[in-house]
């Protein structure tokens, strides 16, 4: 004889189930067994890309403030270890913001990080020498 499949409970988790994987193709949004085993993927990948989509935003910010900072005659990273130097609290999306946004602010910006480069740095770039 079948046993009894506690037909409400296991019910009420198909369609959960069912209402989870709405929108995928084929058969994974209604075969059980397979949209199980789908929808454990898409959360791994969900998990995954919403750490990689901060990288790359980040790398996003820092191309920006490279491009800002070579029109006005400065690497990228001079300009960062100048503002560290002169103890600048700002994060790469504020400063990519100003770059984008508001150039005269970073230009003042460029200023600081030049005037509190190392010496030995501020002479190198001032001969055009790479270090």
């Amino acid at each position: 004889m079948v046993r009894a499949g506690s037909g409400k409970t296991l019910a009420a988790r198909r369609k959960r189930t069912r209402k989870l994987t709405k929108g995928f193709r084929l058969s994974r949004h209604n075969l059980f067994r397979q949209a199980i085993v789908t929808l454990i993927r898409a959360r791994a990948f969900a998990f995954r890309d919403r750490k990689a989509k901060k990288r790359q935003y980040r790398r996003l910010w820092i191309i920006r403030i490279n491009a800002a900072c070579r029109m006005r005659g400065m690497r990228y990273s001079e300009f960062i270890n100048g503002l560290q130097r002169a103890n600048c609290i700002l994060d790469r999306k504020s400063m990519s913001e100003v770059a984008i946004h508001d150039p005269a602010a970073f230009d003042k910006l460029v200023e600081l990080a030049r005037a509190n480069l190392h010496p030995d740095m501020a002479i190198a770039h001032a001969h055009g020498a790479k270090k």
